[in-house]
């Protein structure tokens, strides 16, 4: 693989971490305050790092996909999460709102156009984002694709990924009394949001750790308990995003609003044994959408550090910088 002269690259494929030239909090309005930071070269090519979740916050891991001496990397959390505040918080918070915020981030910050770099709910979002602004988007680099269905949902929260897992679903359903099990997004929704913070960090706790427990094909089913705040805020605005349906007016309206970006070029890396986002997903957009490439990774699952998944994610953004 490619690099950079004189950059060092770690971990056989990525770049050595770097420290943030800008960190700060920008009021967004509606009571948020989001944290955004900037790494990488201030005259660089801007590029837009999206979290997955919702409510799973960036991380330093995220700042070291991108050649440091091409790329202006912009990393922010998006509302509730990571170090945004109010914590946990999902009051005026929606896609909507997260759509604006970008474009409030991209404003303030001067960028007339970046490269839109995103997973998960990331790719989500990343994707909504550009069908509202599809004048703003370079290029799209998308993960693990997920596009808000009903479908999605029922695969992963209705069984269609616990008949492989069958010991970590009874885990995640088995906390919920049986004649409410046949809607385990509302069952969770009662008692992520029942203002007794014991519980719900307790539900919390259940309903992130059989996420995490399916993200990596090499998971033995242990991820162990995440912390009470962190899970607290990725369950409940996970939660709230999924009983809302994403915000979306129709199931299915990210397929249906493709010709938005029509000259907007894609790339799309996907784990073939994704338990989460399953590859049809992945697949189905990239037929549907003539500048997208589809790479799917042979032996990977859900995970931004699967190796195959972040060793593809850095060859596509090298091959970017020009």
């Amino acid at each position: 693989m490619d690099r950079s002269a004189g950059q060092k690259r770690t971990g056989a494929h990525l770049y050595s971490q770097v420290e943030p030239f800008d960190r700060r909090f920008l009021d967004v309005g509606d009571g948020h305050r989001v944290y955004l930071e900037q790494c990488g070269a201030p005259d660089g090519l801007p590029v837009l790092v999206l979290h997955g979740g919702p409510g799973g916050g960036s991380s330093p891991a995220m700042r070291r996909f991108f050649d440091p001496s091409v790329y202006r990397v912009v990393l922010f959390d998006q509302r509730g999460c990571g170090r945004s505040e109010p914590h946990a918080s999902v009051e005026a918070n929606t896609t909507w709102h997260l759509v604006a915020d970008i474009e409030r981030i991209r404003q303030t910050l001067g960028i007339d156009r970046w490269i839109v770099f995103g997973g998960s709910w990331g790719a989500t979002l990343g994707l909504i984002y550009a069908q509202a602004h599809p004048d703003r988007v370079l290029h799209l680099v998308l993960r693990g694709v997920f596009l808000m269905t009903q479908a999605e949902l029922a695969w992963f929260y209705g069984g269609g990924a616990g008949a492989f897992w069958p010991d970590l679903w009874q885990r995640f359903a088995g906390v919920i009394p049986h004649d409410e099990q046949d809607d385990l997004i509302g069952a969770y929704h009662k008692r992520l949001f029942s203002g007794n913070y014991a519980e719900e960090a307790r539900f919390a706790r259940a309903w992130t750790g059989w996420e995490n427990a399916l993200a990596s094909i090499g998971s033995d089913g242990c991820s162990g308990d995440a912390p009470a705040d962190y899970a607290r805020a990725f369950a409940r605005l996970e939660n709230h995003y999924f009983v809302n349906q994403g915000f979306l007016d129709t199931d299915g309206q990210i397929l249906r609003d493709l010709p938005k970006i029509r000259d907007v070029p894609g790339t799309i890396v996907q784990g073939r044994y994704d338990m989460i986002c399953p590859p049809v997903t992945a697949w189905s957009l990239a037929q549907a959408w003539r500048r997208a490439e589809l790479r799917m990774i042979p032996v990977a699952g859900h995970a931004l550090s699967e190796p195959g998944i972040s060793a593809e994610l850095v060859h596509v953004m090298n091959g970017l910088r020009q």
